[in-house]
């Protein structure tokens, strides 16, 4: 408790303040008692701002000489994430107390990607690094939101710009792996998106789901499908897109203008049919895919490959919230068992 009123102290005081203060110090053995009181004051300060990362940055490199409050804003069933309100704006930050940095470096590389692309707006993130507590932390800008997602064709037009604007040369994954949710998803570069999505997407889910539950069956049949899958990609032109890689209604929103902003990814390079993974709860509606493949085109066998994108986060849902999402899980494995004739 101390130490955060200390840190609030000194975070009130002007440039001038704590530089006086600071220069307190070398004399304190010399200082009648009082000012000693002042002095070891000062210490206690500065000590307690270098025991808080968050506060350091912000008040050096964030460039603000004062933090005026902090409130939390929520942040989810994983993370707890606050608003710091300072003298050079606001900052968003989201913290996890059980978690390395890993998790957060992974969000940021994914940020930044989408933020390059100049397409559709995404929070800039400033600073990952890790709590002397324990845990870790992310620093971003922060994005004043509308009162509604914002225009759906926007949003659709938006993406397939990002889409169309972000390829990798490396073939399908990402520079590091990452987490959906809090389950890892693995991001090593693969030439061939079949072999890539059999393997690093429904391939993990399903091992874990026998690693977890015990779930033999449903990794019997998934894997089945897998072995037989090529044939639902007949026709298509794949090509790895960026892609945002956790696109539910929770991280799509707007911003005071009413221009769409996509948040909290779990990004990598893929095929761009896979981003509407998410769209049984994403709210997609006919305006966004009109929107949407205004600029990239739709491919062949569009609707049947549709609900293979789902069962990766059909899976997900099963591997980390139980048995409430498995039924669905296996009724699309098993629908695709029948169309395929296996």
């Amino acid at each position: 408790m101390a130490a955060n009123v200390a840190l609030v102290l000194l975070s009130s005081c002007s440039p001038s303040t704590s530089a006086a203060a600071a220069s307190l110090l070398p004399r304190r053995r010399f200082l009648p008692s009082r000012r000693r009181r002042a002095s070891s004051r000062a210490t206690t300060i500065m000590s307690a701002l270098g025991d808080d990362p968050i506060r350091e940055w912000i008040l050096t490199e964030g460039k603000a000489t004062q933090i005026k409050g902090i409130r939390s804003i929520g942040g989810g069933c994983i993370n707890s994430a606050q608003r710091y309100d300072t003298d050079a704006g606001p900052f968003f930050v989201k913290t996890n107390s059980r978690i390395g940095p890993e998790m957060f470096e992974g969000e940021a590389l994914g940020l930044k990607a989408m933020y390059d692309t100049k397409s559709i707006r995404v929070p800039l993130p400033y600073k990952v690094g890790s709590l002397p507590t324990g845990g870790s932390f992310i620093i971003m800008e922060f994005i004043e939101f509308g009162r509604s997602r914002g225009d759906q064709s926007d949003l659709g037009r938006k993406l397939a710009e990002m889409h169309k604007a972000a390829k990798s040369d490396k073939g399908y994954g990402f520079p590091v792996d990452n987490t959906i949710g809090s389950t890892p998803q693995i991001n090593t570069w693969t030439d061939d998106w079949i072999e890539f999505y059999s393997k690093h997407r429904l391939g993990y889910q399903l091992e874990l789901a026998s690693r977890r539950y015990g779930d033999s069956a449903i990794l019997e049949k998934g894997q089945r499908l897998i072995k037989n899958i090529r044939p639902l990609f007949d026709g298509a032109v794949i090509e790895p897109c960026l892609l945002h890689g956790d696109l539910w209604s929770g991280n799509i929103s707007s911003d005071s203008n009413g221009d769409p902003v996509i948040l909290d990814p779990a990004c990598y390079y893929g095929h761009n049919e896979a981003e509407f993974g998410m769209s049984w709860c994403a709210g997609f509606g006919g305006d966004f895919y009109n929107a949407y493949f205004q600029v990239m085109p739709k491919q062949p066998g569009f609707e049947k490959r549709r609900d293979l994108y789902l069962l990766y986060h059909y899976l997900n849902h099963y591997n980390l919230f139980g048995s409430g999402y498995r039924s669905s899980a296996m009724s699309i494995i098993e629908d695709y068992l029948y169309v395929l004739a296996i």
